[in-house]
């Protein structure tokens, strides 16, 4: 046997890598838009007074409001241009700005002193930073034709 032959199955070619790293970030939108669309709706929709039991008031209810419109957005905007291939560059845009999002509240914790809230801030922001680069750079969705 040549040695192409018997080391063909060893080693994951290009295109088995990209197709991995394809279903990866599909895996990764679904749950990030799965949970950026979960909070997202309980700040946009939870009545303030509801709100202001669950979450410090330290900012005001519009400010609350307009983060879980743009976190909401941002989960459809995770899904619905990839999944559409109607301006699937939309998708890297959400996640790089979904990630923006989380050094902000990384941000806010700290200065809060909520050094609890952090690992989900990283892992979210992450998760958000890895769509962003995948999507732009290493396994890009293109548009319909």
């Amino acid at each position: 046997m040549s040695s192409n032959v018997a080391t063909a199955g060893a080693y994951p070619t290009d295109t088995n890598r990209r197709k991995g790293l394809h279903i990866a970030l599909w895996i990764a939108q679904g749950l990030l838009a799965l949970a950026f669309g979960m909070i997202g709706a309980m700040k946009t929709f939870t009545p303030i007074a509801e709100l202001a039991e669950k979450m410090p008031m330290a900012i005001s209810p519009a400010l609350i409001r307009f983060i879980g419109i743009s976190e909401l957005a941002g989960a459809i905007g995770l899904i619905l241009p990839a999944a559409t291939r109607i301006k699937p560059v939309l998708t890297p845009i959400a996640g790089a700005l979904l990630a923006l999002v989380m050094v902000l509240a990384a941000a806010f914790h700290v200065a809060r002193g909520e050094f609890g809230s952090l690992p989900v801030n990283f892992i979210l922001g992450g998760l958000a930073a890895f769509i962003a680069w995948g999507r732009f750079k290493a396994a890009p969705i293109q548009p319909r034709d």
